[in-house]
């Protein structure tokens, strides 16, 4: 059975990345899809772990050779979603989350109509662009512009499948976690379960009322 997807987005600076990092050692069998990008790596980032950090030529080869199942520019950087890498895991049975924007998040939806679509965001506007000096890493212009992104961008949580606050961090892994949990619980997912351990062939006369 195909592995089930999961996405999450939301604005720079809310956390996705610890949340992620923090799921995967609370939820048991969940990969990440590690993304490419042109930016250069944070200090606490890891090439091939976090992001495969390419530069802008290798980056544009593999638009022109359709490796990538989305990219998008994000002001001057570019950040893309291999087609080898996701499938490989899909097919392999295994869940997946990813990390992408709201463009990102929209092709996924089209070509994966059952994904699980996850919006993040901070408990106030304050509270991000504190978050965002501290990590120290970009100057106040860039800083600026990545709150006013924020802004414009916010909206489109209203056609995500759910939204989760990180105040606190270890609430909102819970919130997540129980996202995924629920998601794996759903009949259709259960359904090859129920038939490999307790040896019954299910078909739709297993059920009332059906033809």
């Amino acid at each position: 059975m195909a592995g089930q997807l999961y996405v999450l987005s939301g604005p720079s600076g809310t956390g996705k990345s610890v949340i992620i990092r923090e799921l995967r050692k609370k939820v048991a069998g969940l990969d990440y899809c590690v993304s490419h990008t042109t930016r250069k790596p944070r200090n606490n980032e890891t090439n091939g772990a976090d992001y495969h950090f390419v530069d802008m030529e290798t980056f544009k080869a593999m638009i022109q050779r359709g490796d990538f199942i989305e990219w998008a520019q994000v002001y001057d950087d570019y950040y893309g979603t291999s087609v080898s890498e996701l499938e490989g895991k899909i097919e392999q049975g295994h869940d997946v989350i990813m990390d992408i924007d709201v463009q990102g998040a929209r092709n996924i939806r089209k070509r994966y109509r059952q994904s699980t679509l996850i919006y993040v965001l901070p408990p106030s506007m304050e509270t991000l662009e504190k978050r965002l000096k501290e990590r120290a890493t970009d100057p106040q212009e860039v800083i600026k512009r990545r709150i006013e992104k924020a802004l414009s961008e916010i909206g489109n949580c209203r056609w995500y499948d759910y939204i989760v606050f990180n105040e606190d961090l270890d609430a909102a892994v819970e919130e997540a976690k129980s996202i995924i949990v629920s998601k794996r619980c759903r009949t259709p997912s259960r359904l090859s379960m129920v038939e490999k351990r307790l040896g019954v062939k299910l078909t739709r006369n297993n059920f009332p009322g059906s033809k």
